[in-house]
């Protein structure tokens, strides 16, 4: 038997054991006893999800504000490794911010996993990339979503919820800073005009003075600025209705790409060597600039039998990239890319409330977005432009029902089923020129026939309480990716590509034990999909496009355990192990990589963190020093179909000492504090020929490095 099943069939043989010894033991605890820490007592916060975590029929990660701010977590790819088979990569800049859960993601267009911030929907991962500040809780729901969130949720859901007004109270101010120019300081003010009405005002800027040189200039490569703000407002004038108002706004600038060529010694070595790689050495500046709006209004009526849930939101992003192609000290590619991107969306949801028998939930679903993006691309060896403009439009609906039924036939167990009807349609308007000398040509000015589509995605679940501390489930539901258009493509059967599909097999055990002071949950999963969506360079390898693979398998494991042993202390524990494969990948007749595991994903994640609080007694200026530690590790994971480049396993260590007062906090803190070595980003890019001058661009290997260890001292004020 393989080593991959076998790592497979131990991790779950062991991780049952332990879950069916600690049922074991609460079955004997009083139920009724008032626990210390119940993290299964928690209720996730999504309005379609709402329900405590022990009874929800799916995977879900949850982190508190708290845990943030003592991790030192400033964006979305810092939670890589933290939740099981969670990986984001860093590619450079915040354009490709890429999410990848059991296997499945997108490199480019569309995302396979959805993101939600305040309620509103994040389509693009051009947006996903966004600072970290005066959040109330995260949640990483994995496993696809697709019956109540919809399209592009074959991963899972990420769901992000800042403070809210009516819940805190007073003003938070920090200052934090640290090597390589960083620099962070956020003020938040959570304030009320009535019992009935909050508000909440969040400012947060960042400053990296970059973590890689080019020795080209002398000038570091990777330095960043910007500027976030939010305002919340909320009223609630009586028990039955409630509006809320969210609005947040971010505008970066951001030196990026600090690619350096990659010189393999070794050719027979699938590792990446990190003396195999060479200093960043490019001519021309790359870099990237975002500004990113959004808005939601939410309106609830909470009837005594019922609950509506009506949610607008508006999102704009507008960016420009700058990106020397090439890499090298020659001048001989630049591309300029320009996006303007307009999301409208509306969800009605309509659920029941306090019915112990049959909970059920009816909803509908309607967004538009418009998508401007140009791209000049200059290739200066042969004084030649290249001009492509892209208007695409898209626009869809959908209708959605769940119900559960409790204590279906015997007592305490639950059966749930969902279906969404999903319609979509997108339609592209392309302009293609090119300019030689002072002859410029047209290529092409096309209005392209629409794509649409229209889905169906059920779900089944059932979940069965065994006794107070112990739930089981298993759950079926497919996924749905949407197809569309190629921005890039070169040939005529490059524009498009199809829809992918998948089906999802799930099964769980959640536990809570000791009083409730440890809280461990175990699941494994199988997924089965169709014509997955599969990153590739256009012929000339200036440019990215998708195409669709044949069939791909991915299959895991999840255990993650939570203990409060003692005041003051808290540990966590997650791995996760996912082995995601094609089975069927024909890139022509003499070509295929069936049996290859699918680039970027992880073989396995793992993570362990602890927090101790030590107390002082007394009514002294210091009254406790807090202490954090975090160690993450990923497991191997490949870069090419092939299956011929990849990242060994390696491990980051985090930590944190807070000196503590009533009123302010003095932390300490390290990132990398091993100064591991390890590469964040690989790719290939193929020889370029013109037929004026013979090789163009000799192409080669390319790999981006992970940043070192960084440190710095954070000063925080509550008032």
């Amino acid at each position: 038997m393989s080593f991959r099943y076998n790592v497979f069939l131990t991790v779950a043989i062991c991780c049952l054991l332990s879950v069916n010894v600690y049922s074991q033991k609460g079955t004997d605890s009083d139920s009724s006893a008032t626990k210390r820490y119940q993290a299964d007592e928690v209720t996730v916060m999504a309005p379609k999800d709402a329900m405590q975590v022990k009874l929800l029929p799916s995977s879900i990660t949850l982190i508190e504000g708290i845990e943030i701010v003592n991790n030192n977590i400033r964006n979305l790819r810092d939670f890589s490794s933290i939740a099981p088979n969670f990986f984001m990569p860093d590619y450079g800049s915040k354009l490709t911010s890429p999410v990848y859960i059991r296997g499945i993601g997108s490199r480019i267009n569309s995302p396979s996993v959805g993101l939600n911030v305040d309620y509103v929907p994040y389509f693009e991962k051009s947006a996903f990339d966004f600072d970290l500040f005066d959040i109330e809780r995260i949640e990483i729901l994995r496993g696809p979503q697709g019956t109540l969130y919809g399209r592009n949720t074959m991963g899972g859901i990420i769901n992000v919820f800042t403070k809210s007004p009516l819940k805190h109270a007073g003003s938070e101010v920090s200052l934090n800073g640290g090597n390589f120019g960083f620099l962070n300081g956020s003020a938040n003010h959570y304030g009320r005009l009535s019992n009935s009405f909050g508000y909440s005002l969040s400012m947060n800027y960042i400053s990296e003075g970059g973590y890689f040189t080019n020795s080209f200039n002398d000038q570091q490569v990777d330095d960043m600025e910007s500027i976030s703000s939010r305002l919340r407002l909320i009223h609630q004038p009586n028990d039955y209705f409630s509006f809320e108002n969210s609005t947040s706004f971010e505008s970066s600038k951001q030196g990026a790409y600090p690619y350096s060529r990659l010189e393999i010694s070794d050719p027979n070595s699938k590792v990446i060597n990190i003396a195999d790689i060479q200093d960043v050495n490019y001519n021309d500046r790359s870099t990237y600039d975002r500004d990113l709006f959004s808005n939601a209004f939410v309106f609830r009526i909470n009837a005594p039998s019922f609950e509506l849930i009506s949610t607008s939101s508006l999102q704009f992003l507008k960016d420009k990239q700058a990106i020397d192609q090439d890499f090298d000290p020659e001048k001989i590619f630049f591309a300029v890319q320009e996006q303007d991107h307009t999301m409208l969306s509306q969800e009605i949801i309509v659920k029941s409330r306090y019915n112990p028998t049959y909970e059920w939930l009816f909803g509908g679903f309607g967004f538009y977005q418009t998508f401007e993006s140009g791209l000049q691309v200059d290739m200066f060896p042969v004084n030649t432009v290249q001009n492509r403009i892209n208007n695409n439009a898209i626009f869809g609906g959908a209708v959605f029902h769940q119900s559960t039924l409790n204590n279906f036939i015997i007592k305490n167990l639950s059966v749930i089923g969902g279906i969404r009807a999903d319609y979509e349609q997108d339609e592209l308007t392309h302009y293609n020129a090119m300019t030689v000398g002072t002859n410029k040509r047209q290529l092409a000015d096309t209005v392209y026939p629409s794509l649409t589509s229209f889905q169906i995605m059920p779900k089944f679940a059932l979940k069965y309480e065994i006794n107070y501390f112990t739930h089981i489930y298993s759950s079926v539901s497919k996924g749905y990716k949407t197809g569309g258009f190629n921005s890039t493509f070169e040939r005529p059967e490059d524009l498009t590509f199809d829809p992918e599909h998948s089906w999802n097999y799930e099964a769980g055990m959640k536990v809570s034990v000791l009083d409730g002071m440890l809280y461990a949950d175990f699941a494994v999963f199988y997924i089965d999909w169709q014509d997955q969506q599969i990153y590739q360079l256009v012929p000339s390898g200036r440019g990215s496009m998708l195409k669709n693979a044949g069939k791909s398998t991915s299959q895991g494991v999840e255990f993650s355990m939570r203990a409060t042993p003692v005041d003051d202390f808290d540990a966590q524990v997650s791995f996760g192990y996912t082995d995601a494969r094609f089975e069927t990948y024909e890139v022509s007749e003499t070509l295929n990589y069936n049996g290859n595991r699918i680039p970027y994903v992880p073989l396995f994640t793992m993570s362990a963190q602890a927090s101790k609080t030590f107390r002082f007694g007394g009514n002294g200026f210091f009254q406790g020093i807090r202490v954090n530690g975090l160690y993450r590790m990923t497991g191997e994971h490949y870069w090419t179909e092939a299956n011929n480049i990849s990242q060994a396993t390696f491990g980051i260590l985090d930590g944190t000492v807070s000196l503590m007062t009533e009123y302010f906090s003095l932390d300490f803190w390290c990132r990398n504090i091993l100064d591991t070595d390890f590469t964040s980003f690989y790719f290939r890019t193929n020889q370029v020929n013109h037929p004026a001058v013979g090789v163009l661009w000799k192409g080669g290997d390319f790999v981006q490095r992970g940043k070192p260890q960084r440190f710095g001292i954070r000063l925080s004020a509550r008032f």
